[in-house]
């Protein structure tokens, strides 16, 4: 990507709704602090969803392999 097709992008960003414009600032400060050789720590926002997945394995529910298998197929369609 040019410097000037990502000033154009950025610019259109402005544009977005706040939710929107927060999502990229979030991935974009993840790229930046990956390239930093930084660690990253989770938020606790992250950490509840964590918890909360391991909950639900611990009590068995996890999705079988075809159930699997189909949400692959289903977003590889796209």
């Amino acid at each position: 990507m040019k410097a000037t097709d990502l000033k154009d992008l950025l610019e259109r960003v402005q544009t977005w709704p706040e939710a929107a414009q927060d999502e990229l600032a979030a991935v974009a400060n993840e790229i930046e602090t990956e390239l930093r050789g930084q660690d990253y720590f989770a938020t606790q926002e992250e950490l509840q969803m964590i918890d909360d997945a391991m909950a639900a394995i611990d009590q068995g529910e996890i999705a079988t392999e075809a159930e699997v298998k189909a949400a692959f197929a289903k977003f590889r369609r796209g």
